[in-house]
């Protein structure tokens, strides 16, 4: 089956069978109405106030679980070859009553293609050729080598070690690092698709556009991204149609009710932060 029926309509307040199938709780609904109140006039809410209601409702109940969007292959080449071992992490920092998952580590993993730099910009601090970065619960690691593609020379895999001595996190010396990546192994990875819903509108209202303009001018070309090759942590093919997650640095998802074990589909429900305001901003800057 394709996409389902765009669940956010407009830019104003989605159908509720909409933000049903998208993943949003019905507390965090419920939660909406109450803030925005009733009014006797027409009245425009700020979408913004549904989404921060379904990510504090979902910040406090939502398993955390890692999920690589834009996989980038990593080559650890000093871990055994064959060796697999747990990595324990917290399923909800902010509920630590939700316990701890193992998570499988393994000679090669994914990290996000974000995550690297070959010529890294002042201020970046995850991964490039020659520096140190964590891999979340896991180990320190350092690019030793990067592998270009032969026909298109974008990158292939990196090349890393890690040090042993650093299992968890966090090192036995006590040196920093400052940049934290979340990652998948590669041996137990699930493939899936995950659709990322944005806006319809790049504007908050579609009308505002130049003499001559009319509403599409202000349409968001990607209102609707979807994913083909996402690498999921271990275990979430088996979630339920409706089951909710945050993925790490990424947003909250839920199980689309097009998801089979052989192909799980997931739809981002809102971004961990709120965007909106600020490309409305950037928006009226330029």
């Amino acid at each position: 089956m394709g996409p389902p029926a765009r669940p956010l309509t407009a830019v104003g307040l989605p159908r509720l069978r909409g933000l049903r199938r998208l993943g949003c709780p019905p507390a965090a609904i419920r939660r909406f109405w109450g803030e925005a109140g009733i009014a006797k006039k027409g009245n425009n809410i700020d979408i913004a106030l549904l989404e921060f209601c379904i990510r504090d409702q979902l910040n406090k109940t939502a398993p955390r679980r890692m999920a690589v969007l834009g996989p980038l292959k990593v080559i650890i080449e000093n871990y055994p070859e064959g060796q697999t071992e747990d990595i324990v992490s917290v399923n909800n920092p902010e509920d630590m009553s939700m316990g701890n998952r193992k998570i499988p580590f393994s000679r090669t993993v994914y990290i996000e293609k974000d995550d690297f730099r070959e010529d890294p910009p002042p201020k970046f601090y995850r991964l490039s050729p020659g520096r140190e970065v964590r891999l979340k619960d896991a180990y320190y690691i350092t690019c030793i080598n990067v592998v270009h593609d032969a026909a298109t020379g974008e990158i292939s895999e990196l090349r890393c070690t890690y040090d042993p001595d650093t299992y968890g996190g966090t090192s036995t010396d006590g040196r920093k690092v400052r940049g934290t990546s979340h990652w998948v192994s590669a041996d137990h990875a699930v493939n899936a698709e995950v659709r990322m819903y944005d806006h319809l509108f790049s504007a908050v209202d579609p009308d505002d556009v130049p003499d001559g303009g009319d509403f599409k001018d202000n349409l968001n070309p990607e209102s609707l991204v979807v994913l083909k090759s996402a690498k999921l942590e271990r275990g979430l093919d088996v979630a339920k149609a409706g089951d909710r997650f945050q993925f790490l640095r990424q947003g909250y998802f839920t199980v689309d009710p097009d998801s089979t074990q052989e192909a799980p589909v997931f739809n981002r429900i809102v971004a961990l932060r709120d965007t909106w305001s600020r490309m409305d901003r950037a928006r009226k800057v330029n």
